[in-house]
């Protein structure tokens, strides 16, 4: 059985988001795309539209000096919704993140990542990484 159409798009954003291709993630995105980045820690909140969300993005590379990393275990999906299991580590500030985590998403008529949310296995951990 092939992939649902969303399935792919959601990996080739994984896969662009790994290789700081932020052009293929554009193409990913939808205009009115919302980002919902968890906890209580200085990268949480909502972030809205692409060019909000990609700065988001430089952001926790920065942060991270690049060592932010993202395994996909595996993707679901269908016409409206996709689910990635992931592993993601990375060092910031003399501290160290290993941690599996549920990434949720919406897709519009379009195929296009409308809505976006993060759930880390243990939010007060990732809340003592990114203070």
């Amino acid at each position: 059985m092939a992939e649902h159409p969303n399935a792919e798009t959601f990996k080739r954003g994984y896969a662009a988001f790994g290789q700081g291709d932020m052009d293929t993630l554009k193409e990913v995105f939808a205009p009115e795309l919302v980002w919902h980045a968890p906890g209580n820690n200085s990268v949480s909140g909502d972030y809205k539209g692409i060019d909000d969300v990609l700065g988001f993005f430089g952001r926790i590379f920065q942060e991270t000096n690049g060592t932010l990393k993202i395994d996909v275990h595996d993707i679901l999906a269908n016409d409206t919704h996709g689910v990635a299991i992931t592993t993601f580590t990375g060092q910031r500030n003399g501290k160290s993140m290993d941690m599996r985590g549920v990434h949720v998403v919406h897709f519009n008529g379009d195929g296009k990542l409308t809505e976006s949310w993060q759930f880390p296995e243990d939010t007060a951990e990732a809340d003592r990484f990114w203070e």
